[in-house]
């Protein structure tokens, strides 16, 4: 049985494109079509948690661009090939990172293949030093060594990030330490700021760079307590991602040394990243970072409202054990764990969905071992309309739809 903050493929905004999301898929088809049944609920429903960009129609999408006067000149020739609107957001990203310069990349897996094969040819070495449920070991189907020639190995499959004895005293050299803050696999978890400075001194005392995995980079400020350039700073570059919370339509950036994103940007070419015209994505990262990025932290505060109100529903309505993890959740994703099988939870959170209007859990249940299954939850700006007692009453109504035994 797997305990929380183990990692397991679930469905996700954004990654849809693996091995794991396909056989998922056709798992739900087989059970009914429940996965059709919750996306319906979702969109018609009342009150959620968040509404993200493959909830909504392309006319709606096209909407978040209504304000892109605001934020960029649209009387300015579109881009070409990276230049115009492209290098606006470019330059935008490095001042708020704190960084020399910034590469646009269409992917985030892009972006992070070409940060690591370029800090290989510096350091010569290319070995990659990264978690074991980190986004490239478990969702990129191999990319680092199929497509980018390098190594990984595993410095720790714990459900934390590294630290710095892991670090120092791990038995093979390494070139590149890779980070992902927060580590969404084992439950969007987050070191302290004082564990992740001596865990970059560690990989500083074995001459190896350190990249991070910023994908989310843009919540993780609250529970690090320090800003954005004081974070990226401790790194040698640093990947974020436009959509996962800015809500733009793709993209990703790396950031750092200008020479590194130079050569970077040459990469970018041969991976055929260099797109003739990007300009509808990049608006839409310029209006997240305008829009979304300052209410990050206003999302991350009202996660740890709604993650108490869930612990304390689960107890009043007598779920013999129920976990949320983290407890105090670190950025504004989290998971819940509950004693029951994956099929019983997703028909019961369907169901009070379809019936109420009230989605407690819009995202697939996945199991983890006999009579346990785990989901995500995702607080936004629709998840602000939810009080702590609005939650405690959608528990008790999704509790009271399960079976009166449970597994165990």
């Amino acid at each position: 049985m797997r305990v929380p903050g183990r990692g397991r493929a679930r469905e996700d905004p954004g990654m849809t494109d693996t091995a794991a999301h396909d056989e998922r898929m056709a798992g739900d088809d087989r059970r009914g079509g429940i996965r059709a049944r919750r996306l319906a609920a979702h969109r018609g429903a009342r009150r959620v948690f968040a509404r993200f960009g493959f909830h909504r129609t392309l006319r709606e999408r096209l909407a978040l661009l209504d304000g892109a006067a605001d934020v960029y000149d649209l009387d300015e020739l579109s881009d070409v090939y990276g230049d115009g609107v492209v290098e606006a957001l470019e330059t935008k990203v490095a001042g708020l990172l704190g960084t020399e310069a910034a590469a646009f990349f269409p992917t985030g897996t892009m972006a992070q293949q070409v940060a690591l094969r370029c800090w290989a040819g510096r350091t010569g070495d290319r070995t990659v030093a990264l978690h074991a449920l980190s986004h490239p070991e478990v969702h990129e189907r191999n990319a680092l060594s199929e497509v980018g020639g390098l190594r990984t190995v595993r410095v720790t499959s714990e459900p934390r990030l590294p630290t710095a004895a892991e670090v120092r005293d791990f038995e093979e050299p390494f070139g590149a330490l890779m980070l992902e803050l927060p580590l969404r696999d084992a439950g969007y978890v987050l070191p302290s700021w004082e564990e992740l400075t001596e865990v970059v001194e560690a990989a500083r005392e074995r001459d190896a760079v350190v990249h991070f995995d910023g994908a989310r980079l843009w919540e993780s400020t609250t529970a690090l307590g320090h800003s954005l350039d004081e974070i990226a700073g401790l790194a040698d570059s640093v990947y974020v991602s436009f959509y996962k919370s800015l809500e733009a339509f793709g993209g990703a950036a790396v950031a750092g040394p200008a020479e590194l994103v130079e050569e970077a940007k040459a990469w970018r070419h041969r991976y055929g990243g260099q797109v003739f015209q990007q300009f509808p994505t990049a608006l839409s990262a310029l209006v997240g970072l305008e829009r979304e990025l300052p209410r990050l932290p206003e999302y991350v505060a009202h996660a740890r409202v709604v993650a108490a109100a869930l612990r304390e529903g689960f107890a009043a309505a007598g779920v013999p054990w129920a976990r949320v993890h983290p407890e105090v959740p670190h950025t504004h994703d989290f998971q819940v764990w509950l004693p029951y099988e994956a099929d019983v939870l997703a028909e019961a959170a369907v169901r009070a969905a379809e019936e109420t209007g009230d989605v407690l859990f819009g995202y697939a249940w996945e199991s983890s071992g006999p009579g346990l299954a785990c989901t995500d939850v995702h607080v936004r700006s629709a998840g602000l309309e939810w009080t702590a007692e609005d939650v405690r009453t959608a528990v008790a109504d999704f509790v009271a739809r399960l079976p009166g035994e449970v597994s165990g």
